[in-house]
This record gives C-alpha cells, structure tokens and sequence, in this order.
C-alpha cells in the first residue's frame, strides 16, 4: 500500500471532519478498481464492522464490499456473515448505507454473487416486520439492479422482478417496478 492511501486510512480518524470525508471518498474511488493492498487492512476492516462507533462501522461496511474485488483468497465467503450483520445495524443509517453497497460483493465471483444475491433475496422476503420495511426493499430493488447493470445477468432482472411482485401494495410495487424500467 503506498503512502497516499496510508493517508487516507489514518485521516479516517482525523479530527476535522472534512479530512474524514475526503479521506473517505478518496478510498471509495480508489477501490472502485482492484487494489493489491486489501489484505494489509482486511483484518482491522472486520473488526471495525462491530466498532461502538456507527460512522466507523458504516465505512468499514462499504470499504469491505467494494474490497471483495480484490480478494483472491475468497475471504469474503468466510467474512461475508459479519459484514451482512451491518445491514442490519441498530442505525438505521449505517444498515441502509451497507445494504446500498453490499451488491458490490457479488462483483467478486460467480459464488459471492449468488451469496450475496441469495441473501438479499431472502431479506426482501422476510423484512416485513423489520423498522422501514419499504426502504430496505426498495434498497435490495436498487442493489440488485446495481449488480445486474455490471453483469447483465438475466436471472438478475428476473429475480427482482419476481420479488417485486411480492409486493402487496401497489403503490410500493410500482416504486419498486420504477427501477427496472428501460431494461
């Protein structure tokens, strides 16, 4: 890792909130493209998924699911329960932010894409009882058009589709069919 990016992870924790943010935003652009670097912070990255402090926890998440890219050994098929647990954080900002980026996991391999397309399925059949069911939903819709606009995976588009007409109230099942449209 050279030394810019050990910037950027040090000033994580910088008193000034901005150099937090660019810092921040730096590392996201940086892992949007395979790193040779993401074990040196792999380990400290699932531990900070259970850090007290929520902004930490919100960026390891988002860190970790664009890292899964860069991840040869597969890591994530052992790690992945840890960084799903962060969708469903107490903050409710934190969840949302790791369910917007955990459909990067399933860019990694053909079995982290069905890991992580089988478990957003499963929460989008199961979340009715859950705090802002119609959010989440609407977040899993999104992710797994995410995915889908990188692979162009039909069984992709088909299980959206087929989840969004799970949904009782029509009102929702047309916000939800709004994101598929010109597919």
């Amino acid at each position: 890792m050279d030394s810019t990016i050990q910037m950027y992870f040090a000033n994580l924790e910088a008193p000034d909130k901005q150099a937090q943010y660019e810092a921040f935003n730096q590392i996201l652009a940086v892992i949007e493209h395979e790193v040779d670097w993401s074990y040196e912070v792999w380990d400290e990255l699932i531990e900070g998924l259970t850090s007290a402090d929520n902004h930490k926890r919100s960026r390891y998440a988002q860190f970790l699911s664009g890292l899964a890219k860069s991840d040869p050994e597969k890591r994530m098929l052992a790690d992945f329960p840890k960084l799903w647990q962060v969708t469903k954080d107490d903050k409710f900002v934190t969840a949302r932010h790791a369910l917007q980026t955990i459909w990067k996991v399933g860019l990694a391999g053909e079995e982290q894409k069905e890991m992580v397309v089988g478990h957003l399925a499963e929460r989008y059949k199961n979340c009715e009882d859950e705090k802002n069911t119609t959010l989440i939903r609407f977040d899993i819709i999104q992710a797994l058009r995410n995915l889908y606009d990188v692979q162009a995976d039909g069984s992709i588009k088909q299980l959206a589709l087929d989840l969004i007409e799970l949904e009782e109230d029509p009102k929702y099942q047309k916000k939800y069919a709004k994101v598929w449209k010109n597919v």
